[in-house]
C-alpha cells in the first residue's frame, strides 16, 4: 500500500482550476481499484490518496498522470507501507 501526500506549491486559484481534472483522474484510479481512499489536509494544503499497487513505479506512473502535477501546482511524496494492525471492520488484506 501507499500513501500519496501532495502539497499545493500555487496558489488554491490555481489549484481550484484543476480540480475537476484531477476528480476525473481520481475516480479513473477508483475505478481501476488502485485508489481507496482520498481526500483533502486541514488546512487545505495539499491531499492524500491511499492506493494498493505492486511496485511504487507503478504509482509514480499515476502521479505523472494527475492534472495536478501536469500543471505543477503541487509536489507529491510516495510512501510506502505494509498495514500490520486494523481496526475491528478494517481488512488487513486491503493491499491485495
Amino acid at each position: 500500500m501507499y500513501l500519496i501526500m501532495l502539497t499545493y506549491r500555487r496558489p488554491l486559484a490555481e489549484v481550484d482550476a484543476q480540480l475537476a481534472a484531477h476528480r476525473a483522474f481520481l475516480e479513473r484510479h477508483y475505478d481501476a481499484g488502485h485508489f481507496l481512499m482520498s481526500g483533502p489536509r486541514e488546512p487545505r494544503t495539499g491531499g492524500i490518496i491511499l492506493a494498493r499497487a505492486a511496485s511504487a513505479a507503478a504509482v509514480a506512473e499515476w502521479v505523472s498522470e494527475d492534472p495536478f502535477k501536469q500543471a505543477g501546482v503541487a509536489d507529491y511524496e510516495v510512501v510506502g507501507w505494509r498495514p500490520g494492525m486494523a481496526a475491528p471492520g478494517w481488512p488487513l488484506d486491503a493491499a491485495g
